[in-house]
């Protein structure tokens, strides 16, 4: 199956229509081969000055067919791997071949390509050791060589242009991150920039592209390919990642591969046709047509795989099943091939995070392929759909708090339990100061593992207090899961009367005596989503002399069910409406928009705080009863407390 998909990726070959000239998307079978009857470019040597390194350098030059020096041409420079010298893309690459056969084809526009040496050092042979320091720093060396030694001598000795909008870089592997440390590191040189499987010296993201808007303002085109199969690819996808979440315009192009040549060439082959034309931006998003494995997957888990539009490739092998489902909310079903190899392609899943099954011959097992979380009751696959969005919970370089698991005793069980404790950058560097504390709730069918997994809630608070939109807070995670089970009014009582034992009896007092936390009403919080955010409501309403701000999310009185329980409630807020609206200092409700199974309980239940002129914020975030929604509303949640 594999090998009939990349067959069928190299063998066709699609176009896509802008400003009038015909963008290739894929690649061609040949178009690596040398014909002979068409015309050819030449290869020279060069020998330039470099004062940077303080000898003379080589470098080849290939100019197209036709050449001459009564016209003016823009340049690409082309840039190697670690392994590699000037000749590297010559004898690997062939990139004259690759070229001469679009010129035949009328695909490029005519362009001057150098072929440096990007390792600026006296002796610059790939030879000995190519990992030692020096070698390794002649790399960076190379962005002054080139810059102030090779760019102004091609613009002396050739017929090129001297602006950044004729002037493009692109390279491979250390060549790639080369290309991007040094193209949007000048981007008043380069307005063409195409890394191929960029190597582990790529920047950092928001080193790359401090100030995004430039980059948007100065850029023609931001090229970035791998292969999927590509160890390095996480460098080009947190690139990519940082962009997306910016809206910097650019091509992300994966396709079947690894960490060689194949892959190289075939970048060349796209990127080269795009460079010195107009380019339309909107046809960014449909170059690649092979997507990328889930974030989520195990180590070297390359299905399932998310293509850009939002759909999941979904694939196992099961040769003896007679039928396989996956079950995403909605159930898609897998076909099998002469191998057993079963494949599904999913409609457009919703951004963030969301729990499947594989249903095998009627049997639900979580996907070998995928990390497991505990939810639905059970231990289940999950499957992180990136966005533009989620930059709030995004791993970043800023300062990073601690989640620990600790084991308490619980006086209300007489058992062991644990709870997980998120405490923020600087806590262990502080020798008194105490912090206020959020309590906060996991959904049902979840545990003490909900928020500081599915939920991300470290990063969101690391990324928030860095930004200083939120006080630097512990955050206390428990498992909530206590009483008898069961869902009925008298069940979901008897163990909201217990967790709420079992917090303010063993659970507070547990971390009050082992963090450095507020004890006092306006140091703590307590929020929680779905079930969460009925603990919330049924133990933080009747004791505000606990906790001053309460946070409830894609929750409500279940209704009918809990008609009982509610009723008490709102009896107590209706004679202590006054004490409730002067010691809460936030009331905060959100849901998921009307897709989100709680929205009609949670509007009746705000109806009634409105009828007894209890004050409180509503928040909705489309999205439905999901965790993207649970983490923007801690997000959103977190910045307003301990003000």
């Amino acid at each position: 199956m594999k090998h009939i998909f990349v067959f069928f990726i190299f063998s066709v070959f699609f176009m896509l229509r802008t400003n009038a000239q015909d963008v290739a998307t894929t690649v061609p079978f040949g178009f690596d081969v040398v014909e002979s009857n068409i015309p050819h470019g030449n290869i020279d040597t060069i020998h330039y000055v470099s004062k940077t390194v303080g000898t003379e350098r080589n470098a080849l030059v290939y100019t197209p067919p036709g050449y001459s020096t009564a016209k003016k041409y823009p340049v690409l420079y082309l840039l190697h791997g670690i392994g590699g010298d000037e000749y590297e893309w010559l004898h690997g690459g062939h990139p004259q071949v690759i070229l001469d056969n679009l010129y035949a084809k009328g695909k490029l526009a005519p362009m001057i390509v150098v072929l440096p040496n990007g390792r600026a050092m006296k002796d610059d042979r790939a030879t000995g050791n190519i990992m030692e320091p020096d070698k390794v720093k002649a790399f960076a060396t190379f962005e002054g060589d080139l810059l102030n030694d090779l760019i102004p001598y091609i613009e002396s000795k050739y017929p090129a242009y001297t602006d950044k909008d004729h002037r493009a870089i692109a390279g491979l592997s250390m060549g790639g991150g080369q290309t991007l440390n040094f193209g949007l590191g000048h981007l008043d040189k380069f307005a063409w920039i195409g890394a191929f499987s960029a190597a582990p010296n790529t920047k950092n993201p928001e080193e790359l592209l401090p100030n995004p808007q430039k980059a948007k303002d100065n850029l023609k085109l931001l090229w970035i390919s791998c292969g999927n199969e590509d160890g390095l690819i996480g460098f080009s996808r947190r690139t990519h990642d940082f962009l997306v979440e910016n809206a910097v315009p650019h091509i992300y192009y994966i396709m079947p591969g690894v960490h060689d040549f194949k892959v190289w060439k075939s970048s060349l082959y796209l990127f080269s046709q795009l460079l010195f034309k107009p380019v339309d931006k909107s046809i960014f998003d449909k170059f690649s047509l092979v997507g990328l494995p889930a974030s989520t997957n195990i180590r070297n888990g390359h299905y399932p795989e998310i293509l850009q539009d939002g759909r999941v490739i979904f694939k196992i092998k099961a040769p003896d099943a007679m039928s396989v489902q996956v079950d995403l909310g909605k159930k898609y079903d897998m076909k099998k091939d002469k191998t057993g190899l079963w494949t599904v392609i999913t409609d457009s899943i919703g951004e963030g995070f969301h729990y499947y099954s594989l249903i095998i011959d009627g049997v639900s097992v979580a996907d070998p392929s995928s990390q497991t979380f505990y939810g639905m009751g059970r231990m289940a696959s999950g499957i992180e759909i990136p966005f533009s969005s989620d930059g709030f919970y995004g791993l970043k370089n800023v300062p990073h708090g601690k989640i620990a698991m600790q084991p308490y005793f619980s006086k209300i069980t007489n058992t062991w339990r644990q709870v997980f404790v998120y405490t923020p950058p600087g806590y262990d560097e502080l020798d008194s100061a105490k912090y206020p504390v959020l309590y906060i709730l996991h959904g049902g069918g979840e545990d003490e593992t909900g928020w500081a997994r599915q939920g991300k809630a470290n990063l969101i608070l690391d990324n928030l207090i860095a930004e200083k939109k939120a006080k630097p807070m512990v955050v206390v995670m428990p498992d909530a899961n206590i009483g008898t089970g069961g869902f009925s009014g008298k069940a979901i009582e008897d163990a909201l009367k217990l967790f709420k034992a079992e917090l303010l009896q063993s659970v507070i007092p547990f971390v009050e005596k082992n963090y450095r936390v507020r004890e006092d009403a306006a140091g703590r919080a307590l929020a929680g989503l779905s079930f969460g955010g009925l603990h919330t409501l049924y133990t933080g309403i009747q004791d505000t002399e606990m906790f001053s701000y309460l946070g409830v999310f894609s929750s409500g009185w279940i209704m009918p069910m809990m008609t009982d329980v509610a009723g008490a409630q709102y009896d107590y807020l209706a004679k202590n409406a006054d004490k409730i609206n002067s010691d809460l200092k936030v009331f905060w409700i959100a849901d998921g928009g009307e897709s989100d199974i709680a929205y009609k309980n949670c509007r009746i239940m705000m109806n009634k705080l409105d009828e007894l002129h209890i004050k409180h914020d509503y928040f909705e975030y489309p999205g439905g009863h999901t965790w993207p929604v649970w983490r923007m509303d801690l997000f959103k949640f977190a910045p307003l407390l301990f003000q």
